[in-house]
């Protein structure tokens, strides 16, 4: 419920506090006096796009603030905890315009984007006026209208379950098909590769070992006869450890009789003669390393150019060739076993496919009989509002399928007997399609609304015992919701239950709107002012009080 609206400096509007109360709230006043600015007003401070000159000439910035009491479990709770804003009994927004056009909002003394204030808006406030392409005269809406009224929440989330199961299940064979096909295409070239790689079978790290390899048995061949040489030449015989083992017995056998003058010499030969053995040692060791078979050679070359081919040929590094062999073998994997998967995912897709149609069937049917109570609902009511030779008609035809199920709705009016139907935006005046709106709201609400319901001069066009109608069928309708009205018609003003005039004064060469709440009396004045213009006698007010008691 809407609790208070504070305007500042809005428009004509210098500074404006309205209280508001549950029931029927009534805004009178003559045409001009600035009732519109208080809708601008509160449209502003809801997020709605509308005019941008807001602010009052002269005036640095305007301002608005509404009060909006939350009970609980009111859907506007739900999208504050969507972006994160705490919910108490009291939601509080406000919204600032600069003279420049610059716009911030809060929402409970917390910054908030117009996108947050829209959505906090759909749950808060309807609005409606003559000319209602929100409703009866926008065809797009009336299927969501009809489900309003029949209640068919759970039958409407069952269906849009199902929607979202069946386009997940379609997503799923059609990318499953797209990869499908995208696999046949390259499977000349998938099997081709996956052979290549497992006839090589490349393992990580072997591109190193064999160049190592190779470079070792390459260079063996250049190095492997000086190392021959040098170990012919180091070695027994002839060679060096040969000779120092000569030298070494010899001097042993003239040791004795050299009296002592060679055992230097011979420790010095003995400790050479150790070196020496590790040298010759380490020299056959390598020429032990340097023996290989000459077709060691080609072999080693060949496997190492085939590794380094298959990398280029791929693009891919060496070592990654065996990485990329397991994806090939993936890919030929999946080849091979789509089909079985496309056909278990088509199975998947059709089953989802019964799924919704039995769950859209269940939802048109249940619509259907939705139709049946609406249009009884709708002749119930438009015979208190002067329109009982009207018929109102709930056409329901097949529509492409879609997360609200498979069926296109449409109201239809015939105004007079025998006259055809049609669409309402080309059937019904003005002033009826004014009623026909009321009438389907006070179809629509059931229970207490939480929506604050706002009807802009939707009584023009009407008078006498019509005007009169409506405003029973307005006190009706606030029975279950809030209602506020902006009305010319003292058959409606009357049966407000709270009643505020809406007034323009001019201070100085400046124009100022003022918004005064009425009493008893005050408000004999103003519905006698509505019924016999500027002049008020007796006989008005009589009437007036005449009206207020009926």
């Amino acid at each position: 419920m809407l609790r208070s609206l504070d305007i500042r400096d809005m428009l004509i509007i210098d500074r404006l506090e309205l209280a508001f109360r549950p029931g029927l709230n009534v805004l009178t006043g003559e045409t001009g006096a600035g009732k519109s600015i208080l809708l601008d007003s509160l449209g502003f401070v809801l997020g709605w796009r509308g005019r941008a000159d807001l602010v009052r000439t002269g005036a640095a910035q305007g301002e608005v603030v509404a009060v909006f009491e939350l009970p609980a479990g009111h859907p506007a709770r739900a999208v504050l905890a969507e972006v994160g804003l705490e919910a108490g009994d009291e939601l509080i927004l406000r919204r600032v315009n600069s003279a420049e056009g610059r716009k911030t909002a809060w929402v409970n003394d917390r910054r908030v984007s117009g996108e947050v204030l829209r959505a906090l808006s759909d749950t808060l406030v309807e609005l409606h006026g003559q000319q209602d392409d929100r409703g009866l005269l926008n065809p797009r809406g009336h299927r969501q209208l009809l489900d309003a009224f029949g209640g068919l929440d759970a039958q409407l989330d069952a269906v849009r379950a199902a929607w979202r199961a069946r386009s997940r299940a379609d997503r799923a064979v059609a990318e499953a098909e797209a990869r499908l096909a995208a696999l046949r295409a390259e499977e000349d070239f998938l099997r081709h590769a996956v052979a290549e790689m497992t006839a090589l079978a490349p393992e990580p790290g072997e591109e190193a070992e064999l160049d190592a390899r190779r470079r070792t048995m390459q260079a063996a061949e250049r190095i492997r006869e000086d190392i021959a040489r040098a170990h012919a030449a180091l070695g027994t015989g002839e060679g060096a450890e040969g000779r120092m083992g000569d030298a070494l017995r010899w001097l042993e056998g003239a040791a004795d009789r050299a009296e002592g003058r060679l055992e230097a010499p011979l420790a010095a030969l003995s400790r050479a003669l150790i070196e020496l053995g590790e040298a010759v040692q380490g020299v056959e060791d390598c020429l032990e390393a340097l023996e290989f078979d000459p077709g060691a050679l080609e072999t080693t070359e060949e496997r190492l150019f085939a590794i380094r081919a298959l990398a280029r040929k791929h693009g891919v590094l060496p070592d990654d060739l065996g990485r990329l062999a397991e994806d090939l073998q993936t890919r030929l994997t999946a080849l091979d076993a789509g089909e079985g998967d496309l056909a278990g995912l088509r199975r998947a897709a059709e089953t989802a496919r019964a799924a919704f149609d039995a769950a859209a069937a269940a939802l048109s049917e249940a619509r259907r009989a939705a139709a049946v109570r609406l249009d009884a609902a709708m002749a119930g009511e438009l015979a208190p509002l002067k329109m009982e030779r009207a018929i109102f008609s709930t056409g329901i035809a097949e529509a492409e399928p879609g997360p609200e199920g498979r069926d296109a709705v449409a109201f239809t009016v015939a105004t007079n007997p025998g006259a055809p139907a049609g669409p309402l935006n080309r059937i019904a005046s003005g002033g009826e399609l004014s009623r026909f709106l009321l009438a389907l709201k006070v179809c629509l609400v059931r229970g207490a609304s939480p929506l604050t319901l706002i009807f802009d001069e939707i009584d023009r066009g009407v008078g006498g015992a019509t005007a009169d109608a409506v405003g029973r069928r307005l006190a009706a309708l606030a029975g279950s919701a809030q209602v506020l009205v902006v009305t010319h018609s003292p058959q409606v003003a009357a049966q407000g239950d709270h009643h505020w005039r809406v007034e323009k004064r001019v201070e100085g060469n400046v124009t100022l709107s003022t918004v005064t709440p009425l009493d008893a009396a005050a408000r004999v004045d103003e519905i006698a002012r509505m019924m016999s213009g500027d002049t008020v006698t007796d006989a008005a007010r009589a009437a007036a009080r005449a009206l207020l008691s009926s």
